[in-house]
């Protein structure tokens, strides 16, 4: 599932954000920002896997919970071909442990992105923001986390839901200055 934050939510850290839900359960739930690209390119940081992430090659800001530490969403191109350190979440879209060797992984996966960081919520609290209408819960498309511009993300993913959430995707980035 994927949560896309709502004008509603008055948090800067995900504002016109979508996070990808990775977990959920009754002790909590976590999540990554697919669309907030950093800077920082992942060679830099995390060497050879430069070469194997999906364009752009960056590390994105996964959330303001633990930002010195990685998180790797992996797609598999065959959910039958799935490598040492693959831990499926959804079919063949799943988190990569980074410690695998890369000669393991190279040629399995239609899709890497490294996230500095996550999105993390307490028992109940995820629940709450829903139900105070900060956040929107759609299907996610496997390709979400992967795309090569994911600025337009947002919008995108509200214009292919049905009903009153495709109309949210037209309004102004900024509706103070209308």
């Amino acid at each position: 599932m994927l949560l896309v934050a709502t004008p509603a939510l008055l948090d800067p850290n995900f504002a016109d954000t979508v996070v990808l839900l990775l977990d959920a359960d009754a002790s909590g739930a976590l999540g990554v920002v697919v669309n907030r690209p950093s800077p920082v390119a992942v060679s830099e940081v995390l060497g050879g896997w430069g070469e194997v992430v999906a364009e752009p090659e960056v590390l994105f800001s996964g959330g303001p919970v633990g930002p010195e530490g990685a998180l790797a969403v992996a797609l598999l191109r065959d959910a039958d071909d799935a490598p040492v350190g693959f831990r499926a979440i959804d079919g063949r879209l799943g988190l990569l442990d980074l410690d695998t060797p890369r000669e393991l992984v190279e040629g399995t996966l239609a899709g890497l992105r490294i996230f500095a960081g996550y999105a993390g919520w307490g028992a109940g609290q995820l629940e709450g923001e829903v139900e105070e209408g900060s956040w929107y819960v759609v299907p996610a498309d496997p390709s979400d986390p992967f795309r090569l511009d994911p600025d337009g993300l947002w919008r995108d993913v509200l214009r292919r839901q049905p009903g009153e959430l495709a109309w949210h995707a037209t309004r102004p980035a900024n509706p103070d200055l209308n």
